[in-house]
């Protein structure tokens, strides 16, 4: 769903081994919410090493001690494509207006952009994911960050997300967490929720 005369950009970011148009049903679910705004849903830029699907960085013997190298080799790549749709969408230079959605890989992308001080943008909603960065981050505080895991999330355990929470508001970013029982490696219909009145607080009222 797209609006003629849109005001925010919200960039869906992928799980590993999946596509861009699997977060097409969550943007749809955005937008008609939020109805100033449209929704970009891009393939990761890289084919998956374990079957069908894309994603931003392999984790293929991956570790959390080299999971922050494998994150930082990915940004070139991640900032060219991000760019890209930025442009394209007419947002160039009205990142206050631009935010990043992301699940699992996508949002370790997301936090990393925000980590990193790379894409100021508006905010960042982030389900089931992790900060990966490199230390030390040097966060943009313009960034309001939404983080939202499941209690019985199998993939990625959700003390990730009580960290990352921790580190951003140790450093000044505005961060609000929730972790939802019951809830495994999924974007369920309360986090959508969530990032409706999250975002409808940054971008504008909801419809």
């Amino acid at each position: 769903m797209t609006s003629l005369k849109a005001d925010s950009l919200l960039v869906l970011l992928h799980g590993v081994g999946a596509w861009g148009y699997d977060l097409a049903p969550l943007g749809e679910a955005l937008v008609q919410a939020l109805p100033r705004s449209v929704f970009a849903a891009p393939d990761a830029p890289f084919p998956f090493d374990r079957g069908p699907g894309r994603q931003w960085f392999s984790v293929t013997a991956v570790t959390p001690d080299n999971r922050p190298q494998r994150v930082a080799a990915a940004r070139q790549d991640f900032d060219r494509l991000v760019s890209g749709i930025i442009d394209q969408s007419g947002f160039s230079g009205r990142l206050d207006r631009v935010a990043l959605v992301g699940f699992s890989q996508g949002t370790i992308m997301a936090l990393d952009a925000v980590a990193t001080g790379r894409w100021p943008v508006a905010a960042v909603v982030g389900f089931s994911g992790r900060l990966a960065s490199a230390e030390p981050p040097t966060p943009s505080r313009q960034t309001q960050v939404l983080l939202v895991h499941g209690a019985e999330d199998p993939v990625v355990v959700p003390s990730e997300t009580a960290h990352a929470a921790a580190v951003l508001s140790g450093l000044g970013v505005s961060v609000e967490s929730h972790i939802l029982p019951g809830v495994g490696h999924v974007v369920a219909p309360e986090g959508v929720a969530l990032a409706v009145r999250f975002l409808a607080g940054i971008l504008g009222p909801v419809s």
